[in-house]
C-alpha cells in the first residue's frame, strides 16, 4: 500500500511539474538570457557633471534591454522554437527532482518534529534546506545542460543542439566537474526555498486555524480551501524570490561557456564592479511570471493528492 501511495505522488507530481514546465519554458528562457552576461546592453549617454566648472560631460552608459526587446530578438533571429530550448532536460529533471524534494521534505519534516519544537518555523526552514540541498546536488548537471541550451544562440534554420550533444560537448570540453558548475550559487539559493517554506507554512497553519475556527467542527477541504493554499504558495515564492534572486543571476554566470566567472564570489564581486548592483536583478520579472504560478499549481496540487490519499476508504 506505501509502495502504490508512492507511485502515485511520483506521478501526480511528474505531471504537474511536466504542465508547468511546458508552460512557462518560454519565460525561463527569457530570464536566463537576461542574467546572462552575453545579452547586448544598449549604450545610452549621460549627462554628468565631470568639471570643476559644472561643464557637462558626456559618458556612455549602459542600459538592459527590456523583456519585450528581448522577446523580439530572439523571435527575429532565432525563431519561436528557440522558446523552448532546453525543455527537454527539463521535463527530465522536473517529475524526479519534484519527487526527490517532496520525499525528502517529509521525512526530514519527521525527523526533525522529533528534535524541535513540532511544526515550528526551525523545523519548516530545517526540512525545506535539507531537501533542496539534496534536490540541488543530484539534478543539478541537468539543470546545466539546460541553462547552456538556452544560451546557445543560433540563427533561423541553423541546426541547434540537442540535450544529449550538449553534454557529451560539456564532458569533452570540461570533464565531470562541468556538470556542476554554479552548485555553490544553487546551494546559496537554498535560502529561498527555506524562506518559501517558512511562509508558506505560516500561511497554512493560519488558514486551517481559521477554517475550524469558522466551522466549529471538522470539515472536509473545498475548492476554496485549495484556492487559499495556492494563494498562500503565490505570496511565499514571490517574497523568497525577490529576497533572494541575486543567487540565480550568479548561477547563469558560472554555468556559461568560457566564461571568466569561477567562483561564487568571484563572480558576485565582477558583477557589482562592471554592471553594478542592478544587474543583480536583471530578469527577475520573467522569473515572478514564471515560477509565482509554477510553484502555487505545484504546491496545492502536492497538498491535493496528499488529502486525498490520506482519506481513509469506505
Amino acid at each position: 500500500m506505501a509502495q502504490k501511495d508512492t507511485l502515485l505522488h511520483l506521478f501526480a507530481g511528474g505531471c504537474g511539474g511536466t504542465v508547468g514546465a511546458i508552460m512557462t519554458c518560454p519565460l525561463e528562457v527569457l530570464k536566463t538570457r537576461l542574467q546572462s552576461s552575453g545579452l547586448t546592453l544598449r549604450p545610452v549617454f549621460q549627462v554628468q557633471l565631470g568639471t570643476v566648472s559644472g561643464a557637462g560631460v558626456l559618458r556612455p552608459g549602459p542600459v538592459t534591454p527590456s523583456l519585450l526587446q528581448v522577446l523580439r530578438s530572439i523571435l527575429e533571429k532565432e525563431g519561436p522554437s528557440s522558446l523552448f530550448r532546453g525543455l527537454g532536460p527539463n521535463l527530465v529533471g522536473v517529475a524526479p527532482s519534484r519527487a526527490i524534494y517532496f520525499a525528502a521534505y517529509s521525512k526530514s519534516k519527521e525527523t526533525f518534529n522529533g528534535i524541535f519544537v513540532p511544526n515550528s518555523g526551525v523545523v519548516h526552514m530545517s526540512s525545506a534546506g535539507f531537501a533542496a540541498f539534496v534536490t540541488n546536488s543530484l539534478m543539478n548537471p541537468i539543470w546545466m545542460v539546460k541553462t547552456r541550451m538556452q544560451l546557445e544562440k543560433k540563427a533561423r534554420g541553423e541546426k541547434k543542439t540537442n540535450a544529449l550533444q550538449c553534454a557529451r560537448y560539456v564532458y569533452r570540453t570540461e570533464g565531470v566537474r562541468g556538470f556542476y558548475r554554479g552548485l555553490t550559487a544553487s546551494y546559496a539559493g537554498i535560502s529561498e526555498t527555506m524562506i518559501c517554506f517558512l511562509i508558506y507554512e505560516t500561511l497554512k497553519k493560519h488558514l486551517a486555524e481559521n477554517r475550524l475556527t469558522a466551522s466549529n467542527a471538522v470539515r472536509e477541504k473545498g475548492a476554496s480551501d485549495f484556492l487559499s493554499l495556492m494563494v498562500a504558495a503565490a505570496f511565499a515564492k514571490g517574497c523568497a524570490s525577490c529576497i533572494a534572486y541575486p543567487h540565480e543571476v550568479i548561477r547563469t554566470r558560472l554555468r556559461e561557456e568560457g566564461s571568466k566567472y569561477k567562483y561564487f564570489f568571484q563572480t558576485a564581486r565582477l558583477v557589482a564592479v562592471e554592471e553594478g548592483y542592478a544587474a543583480f536583478y536583471r530578469g527577475l520579472i520573467p522569473q515572478l511570471i514564471r515560477q509565482i504560478p509554477n510553484t502555487a499549481i505545484v504546491l496545492s496540487t502536492y497538498e491535493l493528492i496528499v488529502y486525498l490519499l490520506g482519506q481513509p476508504s469506505k
